[in-house]
């Protein structure tokens, strides 16, 4: 008789989760998930949260990393009906009403808008984008370094305005001052101009789509993927202590160092459970929804084709925003990220109608209300955008850390990817999912290569629990 129940128990269904439960699976193993929410998926969901019709993704959106990670390639979901969906226009940023920067798909096109930063533009961008599948495996075990890694760093693990002294076209320097500003790190911190220029590379190489079906259809694909392996998801269950799970060969962790110190912290040694307490949460995300009767007015009607809008004015402006939210202070004019997914995706809204929203930075945990900031802002870009809202929906900090237990402080980078916790996540290690306890590994957001929907510490955690324990 066995000593187990089953081979492998996984603490939460966010993206890691559930790949590293499949990846598990595939390879025979007996899986059981256990997750909080009464529905799986983590940051992998999408709901009416305004109108009926109206289909908002609650936290990631855009995937270009879903596109160019090993994790999911390899896995082929396209078999469980995963779709994709873009346009030309990845990626918009008004800079003044009338004046935009855009990244588009094709480098070349991209660069022709920039000016005197043509070339530089074409030869970085454009390169990097031509080895997109060399730099997502790079990127997913950056700790392995690869010519292509290296290159990378060397091109980019500066502070972002050290980068922006090669610029000279205002929209160029706007573009990547955006693209820099996903890092959700003060942007005169090293490595911040890495996070730009990747995803810069990236909207060239894969482009940045949406999930047909909304983002929630990542989760389908894999949970259907996972149960036709005989896997199991639990829901509406939180897990207090490891000794409530089933017996199990393996315990993988897809939650915050907070909730691992919670759940399996007196397995732990001191040292590891220090490593744990020392995660430092970066800034968090204030969601607005909303459900529009027609598109957004933007002045510059060729942003009503961009799956994706940086409001963020001058390059400048994006940093200055930036700092002020990494020292706990609220700019006056925020830093806005907004999807146009229904643009891409028509399913998510009714015929002639919007599903419009985004969400802005705000100092962790923040607990006001900038709602009314974030809607003048879009108005000065796109006159008229309030007379169109048929509903709104607001997801403060708290209420994200509420759905999702991961986003801490309403923090969604599961903690704060500076230069040091890009590497040490969430401690030094060639075997960032080890912990101390050998039938134990953290296979969340929290460890290496870190936030974004790229399924990775998933599969690394599983590939890792393999290899220990046979």
């Amino acid at each position: 008789m066995s000593a187990y129940d089953v081979d492998a128990v996984i603490v939460g269904s966010g993206p890691n989760g559930l790949v590293a439960a499949v990846t598990l699976a595939e390879a025979g193993w007996r899986v059981v998930i256990y997750e909080a929410q009464d529905t799986p998926g983590g940051g992998l969901r999408s709901e009416e949260v305004t109108l009926p019709g109206f289909l908002h993704d609650c936290c990631a959106s855009n995937h270009p990393m879903a596109l160019s990670s090993p994790a999911f390639r390899e896995l082929g979901l396209e078999r469980e009906g995963l779709a994709f969906a873009q346009n030309d226009i990845p990626l918009a940023h008004p800079i003044r009403p009338g004046e935009t920067g855009y990244l588009r798909r094709s480098a070349a096109e991209t660069a022709a808008g920039f000016g005197s930063d043509e070339k530089l533009w074409r030869a970085v961008m454009g390169t990097f984008g031509d080895r997109w599948k060399q730099l997502g495996r790079a990127i997913g075990n950056p700790l392995r370094p690869t010519p292509d890694l290296i290159a990378l760093g060397a091109a980019s693990v500066w502070p972002t305005p050290w980068l922006l002294k090669l610029l000279r076209d205002e929209r160029s320097r706007a573009v990547l001052s955006g693209l820099a500003a996903h890092s959700i790190v003060d942007l005169r911190q090293p490595a911040t101009a890495l996070v730009g220029v990747a995803l810069g590379a990236f909207a060239h190489g894969v482009g940045w789509p949406v999930a047909v079906g909304g983002t929630r259809s990542i989760a389908d694909a894999l949970i259907a993927r996972l149960t036709s392996l005989g896997g199991e998801i639990i829901t509406g269950t939180r897990v207090a202590r490891i000794e409530d799970l089933p017996r199990a060969r393996a315990v993988l962790l897809d939650t915050s160092p907070r909730d691992a110190l919670k759940i399996a912290g007196h397995r732990f040694s001191a040292s590891y459970a220090n490593s744990l307490h020392r995660m430092r949460y970066g800034s968090a995300a204030y969601k607005v929804d909303w459900a529009l009767d027609g598109e957004v007015p933007w002045v510059d009607e060729e942003l009503r084709d961009a799956g994706f809008v940086h409001l963020g004015g001058p390059a400048e402006q994006v940093i200055e925003a930036e700092r002020l939210v990494a020292k706990g202070r609220m700019p006056d004019e925020p830093f806005l990220l907004l999807s146009q997914a229904s643009k891409l995706d028509p399913s998510r809204a009714p015929e002639g109608k919007s599903a419009f929203g985004g969400y802005a930075h705000v100092p962790f945990g923040f607990d006001g209300d900038i709602t009314d900031a974030i809607e003048a802002r879009i108005e000065k870009f796109a006159p008229g955008f309030r007379d169109r809202i048929l509903a709104r929906h607001v997801t403060d900090p708290r209420a994200l850390e509420a759905r999702n237990a991961n986003l801490v402080g309403g923090a969604i980078d599961g903690g704060v990817p500076d230069l040091f916790q890009l590497i040490a996540r969430p401690r030094l290690s060639l075997n960032p999912a080890e912990t101390s306890d050998p039938g134990i590994f953290l296979c969340s957001a929290s460890t290496v290569p870190g936030p974004g929907v790229t399924g990775m510490p998933g599969r690394l955690a599983a590939q890792l629990a393999m290899k220990r324990l046979g």
